[in-house]
């Protein structure tokens, strides 16, 4: 019986740490078939990215502009909130319509106007003609014409702003854009706000283009071509799906948290020459249109301060986006002026 006793006891003792270790495996596997749920063709990753840089600009009252660096599950990296051209010197910042951080503060488009000179035309053809665009982008825009840049968003975040860009181009031609919702939880698509740590943004970007007889040629609407390429934050992996080219997240909480440190994003690789004029833009969805109070743009003079450009009666144009105007973070727009 003596003899007995301590075997029992180590008997007992392998089993327990038996079950601890088999206890770890089982808490692995479950997260990784967490991933293995999700259905679609994105990059999926979870939690905060790392911080790669910080403060790229700086306002008075604005929010800050870091970028950071996330790995997702099936080991690629991703900038976050996107790659962007915002510290290429070669990239022209666009000049501004109205610009709080920096005391451009223009009352109407004539005041802007009279700022430009022939030095902030961007020739894309050398004997082309001259467009202007208005523009209004929450929060960050870079803009290309047949592939080349025109001009990139001066604010990434806040101060909200808004921009004038010319261009000298012969018809047609292509628009695309680059349209980035900044994010202070770098990887989650969150930002501190209405009292909630972790509150998902908004984005929108409205733009008219008129030529040099001050006629409008092309409006932001829904026949524009927008495809979304970055969707945070996604609590539930299985309320994100895919139809053809659609990427949806209309079914996905938006509400955010006080702690969104395991809430997942969506990555998708973006074409390499997508803003050329010969990309086929064909699949992609047609761009979602959004109004003026969904926006939220009633009391931002960088936008009302234009409304006679962005709200002309016979000629308005809308805001748009991807499909969710809260969930898609990174966006690629296009249209073709006739």
């Amino acid at each position: 019986m003596k003899n007995r006793f301590p075997l029992l006891i180590l008997l007992l003792v392998l089993i327990g740490c038996s079950d601890k270790k088999s206890q770890k495996p089982t808490n692995e596997i479950a997260k990784t078939s967490e991933f293995a749920d999700y259905k679609g063709t994105a990059s999926v990753t979870q939690g905060l990215a790392n911080t790669v840089a910080e403060d790229i600009y700086t306002c008075e009252w604005g929010r800050k502009t870091d970028v950071g660096e996330i790995t997702s599950s099936d080991g690629n990296k991703w900038t976050v909130p996107a790659e962007t051209n915002y510290s290429n010197n070669d990239f022209p910042f666009a000049p501004d319509l109205y610009n709080s951080c920096e005391g451009k503060n223009h009352a109407t488009p004539e005041e802007a106007l009279s700022n430009l000179d022939a030095s902030n035309i961007v020739k894309v053809d050398a004997h082309g003609a001259v467009y202007t665009a208005y523009i209004f982008a929450d929060n960050y825009f870079e803009m290309y014409v047949n592939g080349v840049a025109v001009g990139k968003d001066k604010v990434p975040f806040t101060q909200f702003n808004s921009s004038i860009i010319q261009f000298k181009v012969r018809r047609p031609f292509t628009i695309a854009m680059k349209l980035v919702d900044w994010e202070e939880h770098l990887g989650v698509g969150c930002e501190a706000n209405r009292g909630k740590a972790f509150h998902a943004g908004d984005g929108g970007m409205v733009a008219v283009i008129k030529d040099e007889q001050d006629n409008i040629v092309a409006i932001t609407d829904e026949n524009w071509k927008a495809q979304t390429f970055y969707t945070a934050p996604i609590t539930d992996l299985n309320c994100a799906y895919e139809e053809g080219a659609y990427r949806y997240s209309k079914n996905c909480p938006t509400q955010g948290g006080q702690d969104g440190t395991s809430f997942y994003a969506l990555h998708w690789e973006i074409p390499m020459d997508w803003m050329q004029s010969d990309f086929d833009d064909s699949k992609w969805p047609n761009a979602s249109t959004y109004t003026n109070s969904t926006i939220g743009v009633d009391n931002k003079p960088a936008y009302t301060n234009f409304t006679s450009i962005f709200d002309e009666a016979s000629n308005d144009a809308k805001f748009i986006w991807a499909t969710n105007i809260i969930l898609d973070n990174e966006v690629l727009v296009r249209y073709t002026v006739k």
